[in-house]
């Protein structure tokens, strides 16, 4: 059984930082950090419509 990947707090926010800034698309960020695109989406802030 593999074990789950744990990743520190600033590896979050640095992707986290660097989705929010919209440079790259999602699937360009999963492929340079490897990790999956949920983890991205979650810690992105979403922008909500009035």
């Amino acid at each position: 059984m593999s074990k789950r990947k744990n990743y520190s707090p600033e590896f979050k926010a640095k992707v986290a930082f660097e989705a929010m800034r919209e440079e790259r698309t999602l699937a360009e960020l999963t492929k340079k950090h490897s990790v999956h695109p949920d983890l991205i989406s979650a810690r992105k802030p979403q922008r909500h419509l009035l």
